[in-house]
C-alpha cells in the first residue's frame, strides 16, 4: 500500500515538474511577444509624432495661404472701390 502511495506521489511530482516546465516555456514566449509588441508600439508612436509634426506644418502653410488669399481679396475690393 505504501508503495502505491509513493508511486502516486512520484507521478504527481512528475506532472507538476512537466507543468512547471510548460509554464516556463509559455512565460518565455509571452515575454518575447511582449518585447516585440513594445518595440512595435514605440515605432508606431514615432510614426504618429512625425505625422503630427507634418500635419502641424501643413496646417500652418494652409493658414498662411488663406491669409494671402484674404489679402488679395481685400486688395481687389479696395481697387474696385477706388475705380468705381
Amino acid at each position: 500500500m505504501a508503495l502505491d502511495k509513493l508511486e502516486a506521489l512520484e507521478s504527481r511530482v512528475k506532472d507538476l515538474v512537466k507543468a512547471l516546465h510548460d509554464l516556463r516555456q509559455k512565460n518565455q514566449q509571452l515575454e518575447q511577444d511582449l518585447r516585440a509588441a513594445r518595440a512595435r508600439l514605440l515605432a508606431q508612436e514615432e510614426i504618429n509624432r512625425r505625422w503630427e509634426r507634418e500635419r502641424a506644418g501643413i496646417k500652418t502653410r494652409v493658414q498662411k495661404i488663406l491669409g494671402e488669399v484674404e489679402l488679395l481679396e481685400c486688395w481687389e475690393d479696395s481697387k474696385e472701390v477706388a475705380l468705381g
